[in-house]
């Protein structure tokens, strides 16, 4: 397996929020074995590309030409680990002398284990409480790896944020609470809440998911104190 098999469903060829305090080109892979309700990319669930494909040297080309303009490549997705060409093509953006983002929701600790080595900063998608981990991927089998992949990156020594995705139709402002409670005490320093982004849904029957002002300051006031970072990403 090399990088050249990397399904690549889409590139942003500059982006200041992807990783943290640095400049990076985003590359969005094909495919993930969960279905979450919200998801605002329903087209890279596949794992054959669609129209805005691009190929791992197209991407590496534009790599090239930005090194010393760009600090990172981040890998989001779909969900990225699940890729065997994942691996090689850090190898070579490492090679490149770039910084390696990677955007996961861990469903597979194994997966993602093996790519630590060559990562430098991991943003972790929590999506609930192991036990509510179904009402939003449905997949009944979720939840407890994504958990365990917390202390995987804690003994890994790297940089991490975790985030969590809020849509009203599925987490109450107490279920957002209830997660970042539990977050704090397993020793994450950083988490960030996002809300959902309704303008497109895989199942567009939840609705937009109305959020009130006072529900968001709620979930920060209890967060807040928490963490040595904590935003709500609108």
């Amino acid at each position: 397996m090399t990088a050249d098999n990397l399904v690549i469903g889409g590139m942003a060829a500059f982006s200041s929020v992807d990783y943290p305090q640095h400049l990076a080109a985003t590359l969005f892979l094909q495919g993930c074995p969960w279905r979450c309700h919200y998801c605002h990319n329903p087209h890279l669930i596949p794992l054959e590309p669609g129209d805005e494909k691009v190929t791992w040297q197209q991407a590496r080309r534009h790599l090239e030409r930005r090194q010393g303009l760009l600090d990172a490549v981040v890998f989001s997705g779909g969900e990225p680990t699940i890729q065997k060409a994942l691996l090689p093509a850090l190898q070579q953006t490492r090679a490149m002398k770039f910084r390696n983002g990677l955007h996961t929701g861990a469903p597979h600790l194994k997966l993602l284990e093996r790519l630590l080595p060559w990562l430098d900063w991991v943003g972790l998608d929590i999506k609930a409480l192991p036990a509510d981990y179904e009402i939003i991927t449905t997949n009944r089998h979720s939840g407890q790896e994504s958990w365990a992949a917390i202390s995987a990156l804690q003994d890994s020594g790297l940089d991490f944020e975790c985030r969590m995705t809020w849509h009203a139709a599925l987490q109450s402002p107490e279920h957002v609470i209830a997660v970042g409670q539990r977050l704090a005490d397993q020793g994450v320093r950083r988490f960030a809440v996002q809300i959902a982004r309704s303008a497109q849904m895989l199942n567009a029957s939840i609705g937009a998911g109305y959020l009130s002002l006072d529900e968001t300051q709620n979930v920060s006031n209890n967060l807040a104190p928490l963490f040595e970072t904590f935003d709500i990403r609108e």
